[in-house]
């Protein structure tokens, strides 16, 4: 090959590779899913939309932006400018992991600090007392959580065109399992009590807390993404 022609060919690969990592530089970084907006502003921050680790958030007063970032939500408070990339605090590296994990397949009990209401502990377990649509990962074994467990409980789970489903709480126990021989159906709604909830079966489960965010908001999982934003909020 001709000398100058090859000296030319590199110094083409160089200026290529250059540029290429000036772009790279240059471009925003995803770093966050906003999770909860309210205030003046929210229709500028919208649940779902992403914003990037040097993106400034301006609010001003009465708004209130909720992102989830690195596996950890913060609310951010108008009126000021933040920058996620300056961020402080964090919450528990196992906070999503103990949030989505499996637990016991028999009934658990509920355990709550002193003077602190007790929380759902468990992405998958469905909240009695909370309607809507409700995102799970197995329809053949559905488990039902309620706060208050200090006496023994039963729950009728009714729909349209299929007998009534009972499910038993024992006193001081906070878990109980759907029947196994009658599961809920993809896009059924369900009465339990005075709660109504439809079910969204997830195929494919999220591994990390931003992906989980999306598809719960795809999906209109409300209740398990103030869920999810809550057991990973950041600690300060």
């Amino acid at each position: 090959m001709n000398l100058a022609k090859l000296c030319g060919a590199k110094g083409t690969l160089v200026r290529l590779g250059t540029a290429a990592a000036l772009l790279a530089l240059a471009a925003p970084v995803v770093a966050g899913t906003v999770v909860a907006s309210s205030g003046p502003s929210a229709a500028q921050y919208r649940v779902g939309s992403r914003v990037s680790n040097s993106q400034r958030i301006t609010l001003i007063s009465g708004d209130s932006v909720t992102v989830l970032d690195s596996g950890s939500t913060r609310v951010l408070r108008g009126p000021g400018t933040f920058v996620l990339a300056r961020r402080s605090g964090a919450a528990s590296n196992n906070a999503f992991a103990a949030l989505t994990g499996e637990r016991t397949a028999t009934r658990g009990r509920v355990a709550s600090s002193r003077g602190t209401p007790p929380t759902n502990p468990n992405l998958w377990y469905v909240d009695i007392d909370r309607s809507g649509t409700i995102c799970m990962n197995d329809l053949a074994n559905v488990r039902l959580w309620r706060a208050d467990a200090d006496a023994a409980q039963q729950v009728s789970i009714t729909t349209a065109g299929q007998a009534a489903v009972l499910v038993s709480f024992p006193q001081k126990e906070g878990v109980a399992s759907w029947s196994a021989s009658a599961p809920p159906r993809e896009g059924v709604t369900y009465s339990i009590g005075a709660t109504e909830v439809t079910f969204k079966l997830i195929a494919n489960v999220p591994t990390n807390a931003e992906a989980m965010a999306q598809a719960l908001i795809e999906n209109g999982c409300t209740v398990q993404l103030e869920q999810l934003a809550a057991a990973t909020m950041a600690r300060t």
